[in-house]
């Protein structure tokens, strides 16, 4: 086989037999090929060690195995200067195969769009919950964190047995819950939901966008950059700026 055939043979081969072929290959000294063996194994390395990340990602879930239904939670949106808190409620099934799950921070945004789209589909339920910055100014951001959350939760189509939650315990709420310090970094099912509110809400900031280019929320999310804080300080707050967090810049 030529170098090209031998690279259309990975390419239609799945990664998890990348060591069969790297072995059958493993005598070919030519240069084209040992480079390219090379780069296959690195890639099959690097899939191997995914495999032991993923496996510890989930070590919350093994450990209450014994929960029909166990449901991460994660908000995304407590620190910008405009729109929604938004949180996520995930269910996923038991023996999840999802690769790459980790908090929604550490992921890049094509991989969170991707990641966002294999959960969807594979999850058993998805609840999304939502306060709004008339909201977070009328009870504060904390409490309107608890407000999203419990509409994540009311939103699934099951009842959780168990909540694991990123980092806080959820007032009124009568399910078992264990709040997880850096949880969306330990835990697959809150990593999950710590991915689909930051999808679910970027997507939400880039339609406003449209409707106030001024401020850039498709780049900045409503965050405070120093173009964000510029505009505001030219044109004002718009509908959906959270008035308590823009008092300096206004």
């Amino acid at each position: 086989m030529n170098i090209t055939e031998i690279k259309k043979l990975f390419q239609e081969t799945p990664i998890d037999r990348y060591d069969v072929l790297i072995r059958q290959f493993s005598e070919d000294n030519r240069e084209g090929v040992k480079s390219f063996l090379k780069t296959a194994a690195k890639k099959y390395d690097a899939y191997q060690a995914e495999l032991a990340r993923s496996f510890q990602m989930f070590s919350y879930e093994r450990k209450y195995r014994d929960k029909a239904y166990i449901c991460g939670i994660d908000e995304v949106g407590r620190g910008p200067l405009a729109g929604p808190v938004m949180a996520a409620a995930v269910i996923l099934p038991k023996n999840c195969d999802i690769l790459y799950l980790n908090d929604s921070k550490q992921l890049t945004a094509k991989k969170r769009e991707t990641l966002y789209e294999e959960i969807m589909d594979k999850a058993v339920s998805v609840g999304i919950g939502m306060a709004d910055q008339d909201v977070i100014d009328d009870i504060n951001i904390l409490n309107a964190d608890y407000q999203a959350m419990k509409q994540a939760v009311a939103k699934l189509s099951v009842t959780p047995e168990l909540l694991l939650n990123d980092a806080v315990t959820i007032p009124g709420i009568s399910i078992p819950q264990i709040p997880i310090i850096k949880g969306d970094t330990l835990s697959a099912s809150i990593a999950a939901a710590s991915i689909v509110a930051k999808v679910t809400r970027d997507r939400l900031m880039e339609t406003y966008d449209k409707l106030y280019p001024e401020y850039g929320f498709a780049a900045n999310k409503g965050y405070g950059s120093q173009d964000h804080i510029n505009a505001l300080r030219k044109y004002g707050p718009c509908p959906i700026h959270r008035r308590t967090f823009i008092k300096n810049f206004t």
